[in-house]
């Protein structure tokens, strides 16, 4: 997945990072940028998933565990006078029924609801930011 955001990397890095920000796009959780961190992510519908950093490298690349099957890694790359965020979101069993069904489903969750909420977030405080 890739979303474009109209704020720089610096701002992307926060919201993915910072629990009270993660919290408003995404789901609440105490979240934090230090590899070997373990950390709960309070999902609504699922409940407590945990998940552990496995690389951070700010404000470029942040790797995580999710679930203790899934990984989510998260690069931003800077863009114009944006960020561009690429999200790889890899580890499903296409194998097995519930994993397709995961797969399935997570591709149209990231690109049309939970992206653009971090992107409009992201956005929303650049502009309050902005004499």
């Amino acid at each position: 997945m890739d979303q474009f955001v109209a704020g720089p990397p610096e701002k992307v890095w926060r919201a993915l990072t910072e629990p009270e920000l993660l919290a408003r796009w995404w789901a609440p959780g105490d979240v934090a940028a230090e590899v070997g961190h373990r950390f709960t992510l309070r999902m609504p519908g699922w409940g407590d998933v945990a998940c552990e950093v496995l690389e951070v490298r700010e404000p470029e690349r942040f790797v995580y565990t999710f679930n203790g099957t899934w990984t989510l890694t998260w690069t931003l790359v800077p863009e114009g006078r944006g960020t561009r965020l690429l999200l790889e979101h890899s580890g499903f069993d296409l194998d097995d029924r519930q994993g397709r069904f995961a797969f399935d489903r997570m591709g149209p969750g990231w690109r049309d609801e939970v992206l653009p909420r971090l992107a409009a977030l992201v956005e929303g405080e650049t502009a309050d930011a902005t004499p």
